[in-house]
């Protein structure tokens, strides 16, 4: 799903087809815009200009995105009263010097400077903030937690040490390395709210940077001392744009494309693979020579005749709520917050105003109030600012059903999970019952999260060489279906490596080893 707020990069030169037959034809096409998309048609472009490559391949490209402008995913979308909202929880820190090197250029090329963050995060547990990580920070809880938690991480020492096998599944693996104790407490309740899929129906080859392990001294050190220990992670430090939210980065990078090989609003429903041909809902098609698609693979699947793959693969889906508040921000410098209970409903709320100033409106904008924290409508004139909000995160899936049916909130009629998330914050502490809300945002992906499942290993080692053996690379967030390599630079990476391997038969570093390029930064490849 490819959502964004923008307008749209219409060149008629792109849209014109062979009049006749209502085709087109191109050496390489890449379907959807976001940060993979994207990176494919940067790498393009960049051979181009230095020269490299077969020469029709990199420069007879054309990019295709179904909405009306670059972003994917990563797109930021702004309400009426000027609150922007992004689609989850996106921060910029990178294993790449390409990708630094590309979006510092697009940003400075669009004038648009950035923010530079400490990561201020915490667990909400009990309620208490626990600093993240939550397993190093066991300090924070009472008496008994602490013993159950310390208990459940020595006893998980003895019997992995004496384990013969890897562990069989994600809860598996985190009882083995965490215990029982913070296995109950926090990782089984909160990695359901996040996937939305039991632990047990998970494979673990995906962990690596994305969860912290447990350093048993160090835990026992920390509880002694009462010390607070926050630093781990690769976004310890982070950025973020001063404008526009994490899609003005890649409507930046965008223009510094050839408008003219770029098409959006186009929407593709089907592959033919024989012919090497995409159909869109216009009528019209593009043959390609090769296709670097970022279309969910479950979806490509479904188009190119392997269902019975597409079966196998899990996802979620996400919703993301936004509110607007008059005010000045009660939770100081914090960036993300986690909640593992069941008195709300989102898995991570953050506190979006404190990522730039931009993110709001200005405090001289005069707004009325929508409805209080409590959802009732008081009475009274709108009036300015200072203005601030929150951004919450809500999975879904077969196994965690979430509530559409409509309600009215504040005269205005919303899915019920948006009252539940207010009441939810309430409950949290996020919002008093008498603040102002201002603004209130929604909107559902259906495809949220690229699930690792059990099975889903199996299927990508058979369906993505299938596809290759027809001229396309499946790459991305979901083109892949790799959440190890599904952050921003890893999306961008992707793409880049994918053109690379159309052109010269490179190796994809990226896709098939998570556990080289998460491990130290590439500072070999850049872009110029």
């Amino acid at each position: 799903l490819y959502l964004i707020s923008g307008s749209p990069c219409l060149n008629s030169s792109a849209l014109r087809m062979a009049s006749e037959t209502n085709t087109r034809k191109v050496s390489v096409l890449i379907l959807g815009a976001g940060p993979t998309g994207l990176g494919a048609a940067t790498r393009l472009h960049q051979h181009a200009r230095a020269g490299s490559g077969s020469p029709r391949s990199s420069t007879d490209w054309l990019l295709v995105d179904q909405v009306a402008g670059a972003g994917g995913l990563a797109c930021t979308d702004e309400t009426e009263e000027g609150f922007l909202f992004d689609m989850g929880g996106h921060v910029i820190f990178s294993h790449y010097q390409y990708f630094d090197d590309l979006v510092d250029a697009a940003l400075a090329k669009a004038g648009i400077g950035w923010n530079t963050h400490q990561r201020v995060s915490y667990v909400w547990l009990k309620q208490r903030f626990v600093a993240y990580p939550f397993q190093n920070n066991i300090s924070a809880l009472d008496k008994d937690d602490q013993i159950s938690c310390l208990n459940g991480v020595i006893e998980a020492q003895l019997i992995n040490a004496l384990a013969k096998d890897k562990p069989a599944n994600f809860d598996e693996w985190i009882l083995r390395v965490m215990g029982k104790g913070i296995a109950d407490l926090f990782m089984r309740p909160y990695n359901f709210k996040v996937w939305a899929v039991p632990t047990t129906e998970m494979q673990c080859d995906w962990l690596g940077e994305r969860v912290a392990t447990v350093d048993v001294k160090r835990a026992i050190n920390n509880v002694i001392h009462n010390k607070e220990d926050a630093g781990w992670g690769p976004n310890a430090v982070f950025r973020f744009p001063k404008e526009g939210g994490t899609g003005a980065i890649w409507k930046a990078v965008a223009d510094l494309l050839p408008q003219e090989r770029q098409l959006y609003g186009a929407e593709a429903l089907s592959v033919d693979l024989q012919g090497r041909t995409v159909s869109f809902r216009d009528g019209s098609k593009i043959h390609y020579d090769h296709l670097i698609s970022t279309v969910p693979l479950d979806v490509t699947l479904r188009w190119t005749g392997y269902g019975d793959y597409a079966d196998e693969l899990t996802y979620s889906s996400s919703h993301i709520v936004g509110i607007g508040l008059r005010g000045k921000c009660p939770h100081g410098s914090k960036c993300w917050l986690y909640f593992p209970e069941d008195d709300c409903p989102f898995y991570r709320t953050t506190v979006f105003s404190n990522y730039a100033e931009g993110n709001c409106p200005a405090e001289s904008t005069v707004l009325p109030t929508l409805c209080l924290g409590s959802g009732e409508v008081p009475e009274g004139s709108p009036t300015s600012g200072p203005y601030w909000s929150l951004m919450f995160e809500i999975s879904e899936s077969p196994y965690k059903p979430v509530a559409q049916d409509n309600v009215l909130i504040g005269g205005h009629t919303h899915p019920r999970i948006v009252l539940e998330t207010l009441n939810g914050a309430i409950a949290t502490g996020l919002i008093d019952p008498s603040d102002e809300v201002v603004s209130v945002y929604h909107r559902r992906l259906e495809h949220g999260y690229p699930t690792p499942s059990l099975k889903r290993e199996s299927v990508l080692q058979k369906a993505l060489p299938e596809l290759r053996k027809h001229g396309i690379w499946s790459r991305g967030r979901f083109g892949s279906y790799r959440y190890e390599v599904a952050n921003q630079d890893h999306s961008l990476m992707l793409g880049v490596e994918a053109v690379d391997a159309v052109l010269f038969g490179s190796r994809e570093v990226t896709l098939d080893h998570a556990n080289i390029v998460n491990a130290t930064k590439n500072t070999q490849m850049r872009y110029e």
